[in-house]
């Protein structure tokens, strides 16, 4: 049997055409790196198993998808700073033999956001509670974000997870009841589309968002990656707004993981132009 020098992965359930394989298998590529990444097929009985190969193989890492992210907590070895604070992990990471959970998801869209600005001192709108939501939350307030204004349709979830933010994080989060087309405040430096409203295929869904409250020197971001140019980015645009695709937080977020892997620093532009051409950019 021939195995290659290393191995990453994403265990991920259930198997789909993942753009990420295809994102870092062109960075291996493109750095002359003789491992693969490789997207596996895991249902949540048998995820303790997959852990465990990993390990018997001698996997640098591997990423997790849902429904996976809380789960494989309990079958590593320790978490990062944010991961704690979110209680999920999107990406493992060998260090001294132990298997340690981060979370990119979230520092990924803040490397985006520094493309464009500063995130210290400045506030944000956010839509939405889950899990993207959750990580971009407490990573733009590990940055330096001053207030946090959470909207949501699910009170429950919306509360929670201003709560949280509020608790283990030095931002001021509060949370918005999300009832129809919601008025961006006065004095907003970012606002974030982090649900699922415009991802392929409903192409034609609109955030409900009064559109005459974004204005030039607004940032304005969207975390869909297919397509890249939403209609909330588009929309945006054409109010002067500085906007932010999702290819950015995705890319960025790609670009850390081999950074824990492999050590390199991985050309982003590689990869941005591999997802551009599965995602038709």
């Amino acid at each position: 049997m021939n195995f290659l020098s290393q191995l990453t992965g994403c265990f991920a359930y259930p198997c789909a055409e993942n753009p990420t394989v295809a994102m870092i298998e062109a960075a291996y590529r493109h750095h002359g790196l003789d491992w693969r990444y490789i997207n596996c097929e895991i249902p949540p009985e048998n995820l303790a198993d997959a852990v465990r190969g990993a390990r018997a193989m001698g996997w640098v890492g591997f990423n997790c998808s849902l429904p996976h992210k809380v789960a494989v907590i309990q079958h590593i070895d320790g978490l990062g700073e944010s991961a704690a604070i979110m209680g999920a992990v999107n990406c493992v990471v060998r260090r001294g033999g132990k298997y340690i959970g981060e979370n990119t998801d979230g520092k990924g869209f803040v490397e985006s956001l520094r493309e464009v600005v500063d995130p210290k001192g400045k506030t944000l709108v956010m839509f939405g509670a889950g899990g993207a939501a959750r990580a971009i939350g407490v990573e733009t307030a590990l940055a330096g974000i001053k207030k946090i204004t959470v909207v949501n349709r699910s009170p429950e979830r919306g509360r929670e997870l201003a709560e949280l933010l509020s608790r283990k994080t030095p931002v001021a989060a509060e949370f918005v009841p999300w009832q129809g087309a919601f008025d961006v405040p006065q004095g907003i430096d970012i606002v974030v589309n982090a649900t699922s409203i415009g991802l392929f295929p409903d192409v034609n869904a609109r955030l409900a968002l009064n559109l005459d409250t974004l204005h030039p020197g607004m940032v304005v971001a969207d975390v869909i990656p297919n397509p890249p140019r939403t209609l909330l980015v588009r929309d945006a645009q054409a109010r002067g707004c500085t906007v932010l695709d999702g290819l950015g937080m995705l890319v960025n977020q790609g670009v850390i993981g081999l950074k824990y892997w492999t050590g390199i620093d991985a050309d982003a532009g590689v990869m941005r132009k591999k997802l551009e051409e599965i995602f038709g950019a």
